[in-house]
């Protein structure tokens, strides 16, 4: 089972923020930079994560990722296109799929996806969308499909909507503006951890 809360950060120092405050799984997300900066920010993250006993999960670089020996990798759909899936695997990594729509859904689960993850389920100002918001009862429906792999909800979330989220079937609740551009972060990933493991029992 994945931790029913985690932020996604674009730059390692984030994690030297957020995880002395009990963070136990994040996930690293860094677009744009150079190979070697990247590598230099994986290495650092799982550093970290191992000093504060937290899972790093690696966006995209799955190459890093691997040769890093992190915990686990994310990819995006235009990602398995070119993502060599065996070497995943044999390296022992754990592998989560975004998805948006059932043909993505199938494609991901043909793939024995370690977790799946659904968005966006409220409108978010991350990044422009091509799909509408799923809504709660997306989520109900895409719990069924993925059996007992863990949900990761992802995509305009806040701590008022941590319970209705959960409740509707989400394992775990991806966060990325909520936490990163509010006025106080640190306070805000406070309030995350108190909202879902008040509400999972984690």
């Amino acid at each position: 089972m994945l931790d029913p809360f985690y932020p996604i950060v674009d730059d390692v120092i984030w994690l030297r923020r957020l995880l002395p405050l009990g963070v136990r799984l994040v996930q690293l997300r860094i677009k744009e930079k150079p190979e070697a900066e990247i590598r230099r920010q994986v290495r650092e993250a799982k550093a970290l994560c191992a000093r504060h006993g937290a899972q790093l999960i690696v966006n995209d670089a799955w190459r890093i990722a691997i040769e890093e020996s992190c915990d686990f990798v994310h990819l995006g759909q235009s990602d398995l296109d070119s993502a060599d899936l065996p070497a995943i695997r044999r390296a022992g990594l754990r592998l989560g799929i975004s998805t948006h729509s059932h043909s993505e859904l199938d494609r991901a689960l043909s793939l024995a996806p370690d977790y799946i993850a659904l968005g966006p389920i409220y409108p978010t100002i991350l990044k422009q969308m091509p799909w509408a918001p799923q809504g709660l009862d997306r989520i109900g429906e895409w719990k069924r499909l993925i059996g007992d792999r863990p949900l990761v909800a992802i995509g305009g979330l806040t701590v008022e909507r941590a319970a209705p989220v959960l409740a509707a079937g989400a394992d775990s609740l991806a966060v990325v503006t909520d936490v990163l551009r509010n006025a106080d972060p640190e306070s805000r990933t406070r309030d995350w951890i108190a909202a879902t493991r008040g509400i999972t029992g984690s």
